[in-house]
């Protein structure tokens, strides 16, 4: 059995890190958010993912973190995090709002004055996009005129660059879902709904070690494959559809994600040209990165060889998006995007094309190297008629 656990050694790393941007940023504290879906910036820290309620962690310039979470989730969060500080708060419960008459909770103006923060100036937030409403006007409450600013590249600028040990993880999160991936390619059958081969992957990928899923798993047939963002359903695949398969394990907290086109019997010669247009984009889009280059310049050489295979119509968004935690993160590779490719960056490199009547995905994981990039996954890259 492979790694199903960071050690503490990790954790106590990135404390170090976060806190270095939280002086360098000269933030009084940095207040972290995350919610069951979005959990990674503070299980990155605490090793916590929240169920129905929400969760923070507290950033002091020094001294020890703070975990934030609801008046329910004591018990598994004492048994979970690394952050032994741990607070409960109303604001972090579920969203049915419960009252607990019977709970002793915290306020924001106790938790800083336990963590000995005294004079509080100015507080960076991250998770700022998901930041709810109950818990900013807590907080604001709380440090009076402070100044609040928009904090996320204290954790952003960290999660990019990945460890040794992150990037084990993510390799064996590639072979679960790589496992699961050739067990529904045997068992899938044209007379079954695309719920019925989730069922197949969900088996396939717990059997063989996954904490979770990475995402909603797609099996997306025929009109649904056009969907760039899609949940299966009860539409039976069928002979002669396109059925885009994304199949994704999570494994101690870092999600994969492998993606593949297929068809029951022969493709016919137009969706054919456009799944190999967009086998093409996707093996030149691996051979354009590497440590040095700037992120945009591959997204440009992108667009530019859609148009010479004539399909840059068909392309929504491209080429890449960041990999760890949660499938799709920081940093997105497109035509504003400025910054230098840098060692142990990792990407999800996501081939979308569609049309009227169906649409593909072809996406690995990567990992940028000196040279080039090392592949998180790389079987069934052929087009595959079942």
């Amino acid at each position: 059995m492979g790694i199903r656990k960071l050690p503490d050694s990790e954790f106590e790393k990135r404390w170090k890190k976060v806190q270095e941007n939280v002086q360098k940023e000269n933030l009084d504290v940095l207040v972290i958010h995350s919610n069951e879906a979005d959990f990674a910036n503070v299980r990155y820290l605490s090793d916590y993912w929240p169920i129905f309620e929400s969760a923070g962690v507290v950033v002091p310039r020094q001294g020890e973190l703070a975990l934030l979470i609801g008046p329910e989730s004591e018990t598994f969060a004492r048994d979970r995090s690394r952050i032994k500080r741990i607070y409960k708060l109303v604001e972090y419960r579920e969203s049915a709002e419960p009252e607990y008459p019977t709970i002793k909770v915290d306020t924001f103006e106790s938790v800083l004055a336990d963590l000995g923060i005294k004079s509080v100036k100015r507080v960076g937030l991250a998770g700022y996009p998901i930041f709810p409403l109950p818990i900013w006007e807590s907080l604001k409450k709380a440090v009076g005129g402070a100044e609040i600013v928009k904090a996320d590249d204290c954790l952003v600028t960290l999660r990019m660059i990945k460890s040794p040990l992150e990037l084990k993880v993510l390799k064996e999160a590639f072979g679960i879902s790589e496992k699961a991936l050739s067990v529904t390619l045997r068992k899938m059958k044209p007379s079954m709904t695309e719920l019925e081969v989730v069922g197949i992957i969900e088996e396939a990928l717990y059997k063989n070690g996954a904490e979770y899923e990475a995402h909603p798993q797609y099996v997306l047939s025929g009109r649904n494959s056009t969907h760039a963002i899609g949940r299966p359903g009860y539409r039976v695949l069928g002979q002669g559809n396109l059925i885009q398969l994304n199949i994704g394990a999570r494994l101690a907290g870092y999600s994969a994600s492998v993606g593949r086109p297929v068809c029951f019997g022969k493709m016919s010669s137009t969706m054919r040209k456009l799944v190999q247009a967009g086998l093409d984009l996707h093996r030149r889009t691996m051979e354009w990165m590497k440590v040095g280059v700037i992120a945009s310049d591959v997204t440009k050489k992108f667009f530019e060889y859609a148009k010479k295979l004539g399909v840059e119509k068909n392309a929504l968004y491209g080429p890449c998006h960041g990999l760890g935690m949660i499938e799709v993160e920081r940093p997105w590779m497109e035509l504003h995007s400025h910054y230098p490719l840098e060692e142990n960056m990792t990407f999800q490199v996501d081939t979308f094309l569609y049309g009227k009547s169906f649409g593909l995905r072809w996406e690995n994981g990567v990992v940028v190297k000196k040279d080039g990039v090392e592949p998180l996954s790389d079987r069934f890259m052929k087009i595959l008629e079942l």
